[in-house]
């Protein structure tokens, strides 16, 4: 059983008598997409896959996310897919929040529990069916994958939260940590996707100024995250989007401790140009062996 609490629900429709005024924010720098605004009207249908409603939570655009796309998927009992991945370039990360999963990569099949977390490589064969008779929510974060000279492309990634022992952060007393699923050290991952713990009452302590861009999905808790030139309150089932080199800080401001799910990309050379080259038929490096 699950020790971790994720929030995963989404759907329905607001009552004619809720007020419109809310926190959803849309800026060149920055957006948050409480958890209101994930209503059914909202949602979205993707080819290939059966029972499902996807929302998007970002995507590459002009003014908006420039390096990776952010689905929230529901997938009711009997559904799934065969054909997932429409780009043969894309990496993906799956975190699984609730329901079970059969998932089958490179024809070997896997069960996936709440708190599954699953990094898939570029050109790796995989589809996905709801195991059971529960509706599966997990969150499926796309990457055009950036292939460096002389280094092999990474390996699947199967894991937990529940069984990874979080990174305490420098100087913080514990109160500030991060669940990592992959290496800082590892060149073969030209992206991150970690979990941030904080404890009621722990901060970031300055303004983060950075190229990485970031997704933030609001997994447990409540806090107060400065973006840009903003405070915003944030709480489970929110999400955000940090430009490159957007300023941002937090606090936990709930009684429990408050936690998100992190995109990042790094461990790549800044492009030379605004877009960098579409990976599209060059040869991907070899798989490690």
């Amino acid at each position: 059983m699950s020790k971790h609490k994720y929030y995963p629900s989404m759907g329905g429709l607001p009552p004619q008598s809720q007020l419109l005024s809310g926190r959803a924010v849309f800026t060149e720098t920055h957006a948050v997409i409480p958890k209101g605004v994930l209503s059914s009207i909202t949602a979205s249908r993707l080819p290939h896959w059966e029972n499902t409603l996807a929302w998007v939570l970002a995507r590459p655009m002009s003014g908006f996310a420039e390096t990776f796309a952010q689905y929230l998927m529901e997938v009711s009992p009997g559904g799934g897919s065969d054909q997932p991945e429409p780009d043969p370039g894309a990496e993906a990360v799956l975190f699984l929040m609730e329901g079970e999963l059969d998932l089958t990569i490179r024809g070997e099949k896997h069960h996936i529990v709440p708190g599954g977390y699953v990094f898939l490589p570029p050109g790796c064969p995989w589809s996905l069916r709801v195991a059971g008779q529960g509706t599966a929510r997990f969150h499926w974060i796309r990457k055009r994958y950036e292939a460096a000279e002389g280094i092999d492309l990474p390996d699947v990634i199967l894991a937990n939260d529940n069984d990874i022992a979080p990174e305490v952060m420098p100087d913080t007393e514990g109160r500030w940590s991060t669940t990592r699923f992959v290496h800082w050290s590892d060149m073969r991952h030209d992206m991150h996707v970690t979990i941030v713990n904080m404890e009621p009452g722990a901060v970031i302590p300055f303004l983060e100024t950075h190229v990485m861009e970031h997704g933030l999905y609001v997994l447990q808790g409540r806090g107060v995250y400065r973006l840009n030139d903003e405070w915003v309150e944030v709480e489970a089932g929110d999400f955000m989007w940090l430009r490159a080199f957007c300023p941002q800080a937090c606090y936990a401001g709930g009684p429990s401790t408050f936690r998100y799910l992190l995109y990042k990309d790094m461990n790549r050379h800044a492009p030379l140009a605004l877009r960098a080259p579409a990976l599209g038929g060059a040869a991907l490096p070899r798989a490690a062996e």
